[in-house]
Order: structure tokens, then sequence, then C-alpha cells
């Protein structure tokens, strides 16, 4: 695992992906694969209140790919009420997902929440 170097990056790519929390189960939704010799800047985490009633949601970063390895929550079951959204992380505080890295989300109850999460791809 290395953490490439963002100076010389041939490619920033942005890129915005969208997931409902179908399940109470956790989802990964974003993972930097081992060797994936990228690093992945997170500009915004969404979190929408899709439902007829209020959930919560949990938002964790993994130190290894697809939700494995140890995780440190970036947000703990924080309400997000119909109708409304959760900015988790803004624009102005982004987070760098270095290979073998990813982060996850669950929500208290099935669809209630879906997550929006907005990134740029530099190799």
């Amino acid at each position: 695992m290395a953490a490439p170097n963002i100076v010389n990056v041939t490619s920033i790519i942005g890129i915005t992906t969208a997931v409902g929390l179908g399940t109470t189960a956790v989802t990964t939704f974003l993972s930097n694969a081992d060797a994936s010799g990228k690093v992945l800047k997170i500009n915004t985490v969404v979190a929408a209140g899709i439902g007829t009633v209020q959930g919560n949601i949990t938002v964790k970063y993994h130190l290894a790919a697809a939700g494995a390895g140890t995780s440190i929550a970036l947000a703990n079951t924080i309400t997000v009420p119909t109708g409304a959204s959760l900015v988790i992380i803004g624009k102005d505080n982004p987070i760098y997902l270095e290979e073998n890295r990813s982060l996850t989300a669950q929500a208290s109850a099935a669809d209630n929440i879906a997550i929006v999460c907005s990134y740029e791809d530099i190799s």
C-alpha cells in the first residue's frame, strides 16, 4: 500500500456516485483497492432522508478496502429527517481515501436514507 504522489498526477476525474441504503446492513459506497495507484479525494458525502419516516445514519472510514479492517466513525447514529439532507463531508473539509481504504454507511431502517458521494479519482 502506498500513498500516490498527488503532485505529479496524470489524471483527475470528477465522479459522483449514489446508493440507496435498502437494508440495515452495512453498505460500502466507496472503496479504493490495494495497489490501485490512485488516491480518492472525497469532496462531499450527503445523506438524504427518502423514506416516510426519519432514520439514523452511521458513516465509517475503514482502514482496508471493501469495508474491511478497523473502522472510525465519521458520523455516528445521526438522525436524517424525511425530506431533509445532512452533509457528512463537505467541500470545506475533504478527506483522502488512500489505497486499501473504504467508506461505508448503515441506516437504522430499510429504504429511508440515500447517500450521494462526490469525489476526485487522482492518478
